[in-house]
């Protein structure tokens, strides 16, 4: 007997794809990517951004999310691939979503993707900046120290699998002490706290900033007395000096 095929005609071909950066920010960074999920898909519609979607019986949107940030932290690097059926100006797209999307959720950049190339294979490593309420400077440099001077250092961490032993060490390119920012911004309002910016590089399992900070913990007994403020400021290529990434879309800019 032969398979049963969906009523109606097949769905609109894919002719365009754009990829976009956005902004997790406030109160959003502790929703979690299903929830984003949501929300984006939704916003998709109220922008008449024209989505392209699979065959079959359950058809989704043909769209990619790449490298989201674990719950609870904000983010001004994140990234999606859209598919559409009809040729955007990205411009258009970006102002359309932005405005259809919650505030905290700030659509930062939209452009056309260079065909036959991959999003996620660009995204190498995350600059993140930890901020430590009640943490003195020279107390979180010791830590880092004492860090970075060790060959391997493992945590654990549950999963959906199970209870996992991650080396935080190896994923950790880079981990120093930084200036506090003035004005508006990831570090705004922190005060009286040292602030730590870290290069991880992205694996399987990935390493989290929480597991950097078990690390730190592990090593040199830092306890931050408050939650800390964890920001992903950049994701992208790492850099040879393993200090920093580029640009994602700079390849589709050119």
């Amino acid at each position: 007997m032969p398979a049963r095929a969906p009523e109606g005609p097949p769905p609109a071909p894919v002719v365009q794809r754009l990829r976009l950066r956005f902004a997790r920010r406030g109160r959003l960074r502790f929703s979690s990517h299903r929830d984003f999920q949501r929300a984006f898909e939704r916003a998709l519609r109220r922008a008449g951004v024209p989505t392209g979607f699979s065959a079959g019986f359950t058809p989704h949107p043909k769209v990619s999310y790449a490298g989201a940030a674990p719950t609870g932290v904000a983010s001004e690097a994140e990234y999606v691939e859209v598919g559409v059926t009809e040729p955007c100006e990205p411009d258009a797209v970006r102002v359309a979503l932005d405005a259809a999307l919650p505030p905290g959720l700030d659509v930062l950049e939209v452009v056309e993707a260079t065909p036959g190339t991959s999003l996620a294979d660009r995204l190498e490593a995350s600059v993140y900046e930890v901020v430590l309420p009640g943490v003195s400077p020279a107390e979180a440099g010791r830590a880092v120290t004492l860090f970075l001077a060790a060959e391997t250092v493992e945590v654990e961490r549950m999963t959906k699998t199970g209870l996992r032993r991650l080396d935080a060490r190896t994923a950790v390119c880079s981990l120093r002490l930084v200036e506090r920012v003035a004005g508006p911004g990831p570090t705004a309002g922190a005060t009286a706290c040292a602030i730590l910016r870290t290069v991880v590089r992205h694996a399987t399992p990935g390493v989290r900033p929480d597991d950097v900070l078990a690390a730190l913990r592990s090593t040199a007994d830092l306890a931050p007395p408050e939650p800390p403020q964890v920001t992903r400021l950049a994701q992208g290529p790492l850099d040879a000096d393993a200090d920093d990434v580029s640009d994602p879309l700079a390849p589709d800019r050119a």
